[in-house]
């Protein structure tokens, strides 16, 4: 299926140019202080591909990373770089340059937009300065762009790249075709009834999956982008009240600061009209402080793996508290798969099961990571069966993608998550790889055996602890040699070493018994 049912895909930037022929005089972007139409935003990006083009030698880009702080030129220059049929990837202005380098080598980019200048050790690619008087040079006019040749881009064509943490050690590209947001588009701007008037808030970086929903979802929609300022983020009350915010899409921690510090009273937040958790679980206590913030709010636990294009279910809690349902982890149900998808949960041994593992396939499934190496083991044929190639992987329609997660079916086909088959985690809706942490570790002079589990902290907060046997360093030693190569969020909070670590009958690695040694030192 393509475009759930409306016949040719969209491609992404077309959903945004579409807005602003039919809105052109209603704002789309309000950021940093200012305030476009989607007339304006379309001019302005307009002109920026040009600047792009030009730079590039006339040649539109293939591949090219965007690291920029949020505000306006940010959001011109993505949308730019679809504007001339290229591929965004966002690069994390928080990761270590060594990291961006190998995102950079293995999305293969050819540009590099920046409003910095490069790092030492950072992508060896050519770079475009983003100044920050560019949008005012443009916009005046200075600079009279030649017309823009039209994109060639195909359905499947690849519309942005991600990274994610990866368990050997390097991160995983996750390139996103077309048609496959196309889908995911349509079917969300309808259900979350999104359009003019709409006022959604961009609460997530560029290098994180939800962001696309958040401004595509406004604007292919014709709804208004609204970017907080960063330091609000755990006050959500004070940005929405102020703002008049209608939709709302975050992880759950969000809630539990906010309730730490007060930032949640009854009754706060009324214009919120949609409410999205998705990232991590979500618990009843949390969705309990923010129904009574946002009274007036739908809430829904949603669920989705990068992979299948941000999102690919939804549970919508029911009006009255009292009918939420009871689970055996006391979270709420990630609900039912989207009807254009399919799903099957089986056990170890591929039978459907009550309990087992969540696989997808459909529209919005990729097609494979840039690595081929990530790809093995991930895809199963339309039997069952492991999808084995000499070559790089090709896709196939009936191809199940494993997504490694545990669920439970309840009655009616509701969907419940347990957790992790394997030693991923999510640390503020963030993907964590502990292979690719321990990995790094294990690189260190002197070190032995090592370890990393993840602990939950009194105030709710997953945090990472490792365990290394060998020679003792210093704490703060480790933590420098493993910033340089990892973001800050898989760096572990802290360093215990060990003359052993605990094993089971099988002599295997306990990391149950490791994760209670470490949380009774913590306590």
């Amino acid at each position: 299926m393509t475009g759930h049912g409306h016949g040719t895909p969209r491609e992404l930037h077309e959903w945004f140019a579409a807005s602003a022929r039919k809105h052109g005089d209603l704002v789309a972007l309000e950021a940093g202080g200012e305030r476009l139409t989607y007339r304006e935003l379309d001019e302005l990006v307009t002109a920026l591909a040009a600047e792009i083009l030009t730079a590039h030698g006339g040649r539109a880009p293939r591949r090219v990373g965007l690291t920029t702080a949020p505000g306006v030129l940010t959001y011109a220059a993505a949308l730019a770089v679809l504007r001339l049929g290229a591929a965004v990837v966002p690069l994390n202005t928080a990761f270590p340059p060594a990291r961006l380098a190998t995102i950079a080598r293995t999305a293969g980019l050819d540009l590099h937009l920046t409003d910095r200048t490069p790092a030492p050790g950072g992508p060896e690619i050519p770079a475009f300065l983003l100044s920050g008087d560019l949008p005012t040079r443009l916009r005046d006019g200075r600079t009279a762009p030649d017309p823009l040749p039209p994109a060639e881009v195909a359905p499947g064509d690849i519309a942005y790249v991600l990274f994610t943490s990866g368990s050997t050690g390097t991160p995983k590209g996750v390139p996103i075709a077309h048609r496959s947001m196309d889908a995911f588009l349509r079917y969300v701007i309808d259900r979350y009834a999104l359009g003019p008037g709409c006022r959604m808030a961009q609460n997530s970086g560029l290098a994180f999956d939800a962001s696309v929903l958040e401004m595509f979802g406004a604007w292919g929609s014709g709804a208004t982008l609204v970017v907080p300022p960063r330091a609000e983020l755990p006050k959500p009350a004070r940005f929405v009240g102020r703002e008049g915010i209608t939709h709302w899409f975050s992880v759950p921690s969000v809630i539990t600061m906010a309730d730490l510090t007060g930032g949640l009273a009854p009754g706060s937040m009324p214009s919120l009209r949609w409410t999205l958790f998705g990232g991590e679980q979500l618990t009843v206590q949390q969705a309990r402080a923010w129904r009574r913030a946002a009274p007036h709010s739908v809430i829904e636990n949603v669920y989705g793996p990068t992979e299948l294009t941000i999102l690919s279910s939804q549970y919508r809690l029911p009006d009255r508290t009292e009918d939420w349902p009871d689970t055996a982890n006391g979270t709420l149900p990630i609900g039912e798969v989207y009807p254009h998808l399919d799903h099957q949960v089986v056990d170890e041994e591929g039978r459907t099961a009550d309990v087992g593992e969540l696989r997808l396939r459909g529209v919005q499934r990729f097609a494979g990571y840039l690595d081929e190496k990530d790809n093995r083991g991930r895809f199963l044929d339309g039997s069952g069966r492991p999808v084995e190639t000499d070559g790089p992987y090709v896709p196939g329609e009936k191809h199940w993608y494993r997504t490694g997660d545990l669920v439970q079916v309840l009655e009616g086909g509701t969907l419940v998550h347990l957790g992790r088959l394997d030693q991923q985690v999510k640390i503020m809706g963030q993907r964590v790889e502990i292979g690719e942490t321990e990995a790094v570790l294990r690189e260190q002079d002197d070190i032995g055996q090592v370890a990393v589990v993840a602990l939950r902290d009194e105030d709710g907060q997953t945090r990472l602890e490792a365990a290394y046997t060998g020679t003792a360093r210093p704490a703060a030693e480790l933590r420098q040699a493993l910033s340089a190569r990892l973001p800050r969020y898989m760096v572990p909070h802290r360093f215990t070493h060990r003359p052993e670590l605990p094993l089971n009958h099988n002599g295997k690695l306990d990391r149950r018994v490791l994760a209670e040694q470490l949380a009774a030192i913590r306590s």
